[in-house]
């Protein structure tokens, strides 16, 4: 890392549901490896910690444009066939709220709507800890979007996971070579000790 965590940065969480985490068409097999590590980032700062959580349509005939097909085509993962309940977060991290934040969205990027932004803004947050899966799809969305809004984005690359290995390295390379300039990645123990 560049410089020192200031104290008001967020930890954002994407997307650590029990629709990715179980027996599920959408199951990314180490996303419990990960969690551990996840959760010791939330125990550090559970105050300003940020889950986002990934909510399907109830069917597709819910969803509009892009979507349509999309769901149509992960029409079992909708809550209508899957069930509400798994749009929770592992029960692991469920710990943690309150005092840590629920996000939900629609979509792959927080940011589409402007709450998140918003929220942030009002608590003066100029920095983002970015932890979750995937890493090569919601994450990327939540990266390349707190990049576009100006904050500075710290990427726990222990911390991330993809039900696609050679997807995952790949996004982390992005993340590090193409926009090194832009985002900073770095394991979870020196996140941590640079937040103190």
């Amino acid at each position: 890392m560049r410089d020192a965590i200031p104290q008001g940065a967020v930890h954002l969480c994407v997307d650590m549901q029990r629709l990715f985490a179980e027996d599920t068409p959408w199951r990314t097999p180490w996303m419990q490896r990960v969690a551990p590590v996840v959760a010791m980032m939330c125990d550090h700062r559970p105050a300003q910690t940020v889950f986002t959580r990934f909510v399907p349509p109830s069917g597709p005939d819910e969803a509009r444009r892009a979507w349509r097909p999309y769901w149509e085509r992960w029409s079992a993962m909708t809550l209508r066939e899957l069930g509400a309940d798994y749009v929770e977060l592992m029960p692991e991290l469920a710990r943690f709220t309150p005092p840590a934040l629920v996000f939900d969205k629609r979509v792959y990027s927080p940011w589409w709507n402007g709450r998140l932004h918003q929220g942030l803004q009002a608590r003066s947050v100029d920095t983002l800890i970015v932890t979750g899966g995937e890493t090569d799809v919601c994450v990327l969305a939540t990266v390349l979007g707190a990049v576009d809004l100006g904050y500075r984005v710290i990427v726990a690359a222990d911390a991330l996971c993809s039900s696609a290995d050679a997807d995952h390295d790949a996004a982390l390379q992005l993340y590090s070579e193409r926009f090194g300039v832009q985002i900073e990645t770095a394991p979870t123990a020196e996140i941590i000790s640079g937040w103190e």
